[in-house]
């Protein structure tokens, strides 16, 4: 079974991310409550997507992404949520190596939409 990697932390927003996810397919979704949670997690591996918050308290979802481009994980998808919808802020994780981008607010079919393509076969 696949696993994606959701770093958030907040639990509620975790578990609508997993909720969404778990509703639209067989993942065996990880959890993390924070950067630094997920940098923990990762050699624990592989991930066939990460999903990450920006604003978070230790390390930002943008050093996580970041990070993640730098090492082992170097291939492994990521898709930023964010509440910064401004599109420097889209541009800026997408310059350090995110897939997507999905601003919160947002709907399930948004989320599986922008998630969808990196856990198709081949994708």
């Amino acid at each position: 079974m696949e696993r994606i990697l959701i770093v958030e932390d907040s639990a509620a927003m975790r578990a609508y991310v997993r909720a969404t996810l778990e509703n639209e397919g067989s993942w065996e979704v990880v959890e993390a409550s924070s950067g630094l949670e997920a940098l923990r997690l990762l050699p624990r591996g592989p991930y066939r997507l990460v999903i990450t918050d920006i604003n978070m308290p230790d390390l930002s979802g943008l050093e996580l992404v970041s990070f993640i481009r730098k090492g082992q994980h170097k291939t492994t998808p990521i898709v930023v949520i964010s509440t910064e919808g401004r599109e420097t802020d889209r541009e800026r994780a997408l310059a350090l190596g995110a897939n997507a981008y999905v601003t919160k607010p947002f709907r399930p079919d948004i989320l599986i939409d922008s998630v969808r393509p990196f856990l198709v076969e081949g994708g």
